[in-house]
C-alpha cells in the first residue's frame, strides 16, 4: 500500500475540490428532480487510479451540503457515489462497463432519495431521471473524453501516479 505522501494527499484534495466546484458551478442542474451533474465525469478517474475514490467521496460530500435536500443528499447521495466508484475499481473491467456503475447506483439510491423528498411520481420515474443524467454525463460524454485522454501519455502518467 502506498503511503499518503504530501503529493498524493494534494492530488486527492485538488480533484475533490474540482468535483465540488464543478457541482456548485452548475447547481441549478446538479440538484433536484432532473440532474446533470457535470462533475460526475470525474468519477471515471477512479477506473485508472483508486485514490480518486477518496476525491469523489469527499467532493460529493461537500457539494451535497449545498443541496436543497442536503439532509438526505449528504448521507445517501454521498453513499451512492462511494458505492459506485468502489464498484468501478473492483468490477470495472473496461471503461464502458465501469461507467455504468454510477448510472445504476445513483439511479437507484438518488432516485429513491428524490422519491422520498418529492413524491408525486412513480419511483421508477425518479430513478430513470437520475440514471439518464448519469448516463449522459458519465457514459455518453465521459467515456469518449477519457478514451481521447488515454492517448495522452503525460495525462495517463499523471493520473496513475
Amino acid at each position: 500500500m502506498k503511503n499518503f505522501s504530501t503529493k498524493r494527499i494534494a492530488r486527492i484534495a485538488i480533484v475533490a475540490a474540482l468535483y465540488f466546484a464543478l457541482t456548485l458551478a452548475v447547481a441549478p442542474i446538479a440538484f433536484g428532480q432532473v440532474q446533470f451533474r457535470v462533475s460526475e465525469i470525474l468519477v471515471l478517474l477512479c477506473f485508472y487510479n483508486k485514490d480518486y475514490c477518496y476525491s469523489m467521496g469527499l467532493g460529493c460530500l461537500l457539494a451535497n451540503f449545498f443541496s436543497p435536500m442536503w439532509t438526505l443528499d449528504v448521507p445517501f447521495g454521498t453513499l451512492a457515489t462511494v458505492i459506485a466508484v468502489v464498484l468501478m475499481v473492483v468490477l470495472g473491467k473496461n471503461l464502458l462497463i465501469a461507467s455504468l456503475f454510477p448510472v445504476i447506483i445513483n439511479g437507484i439510491i438518488v432516485g429513491l432519495e428524490l422519491y422520498v423528498a418529492f413524491g408525486g411520481l412513480p419511483l421508477w420515474m425518479f430513478m430513470a431521471s437520475v440514471a439518464f443524467g448519469e448516463l449522459v454525463v458519465v457514459t455518453i460524454v465521459g467515456v469518449p473524453v477519457f478514451k481521447l485522454l488515454e492517448k495522452n501519455q503525460t495525462f495517463m502518467k499523471l493520473i496513475r501516479e
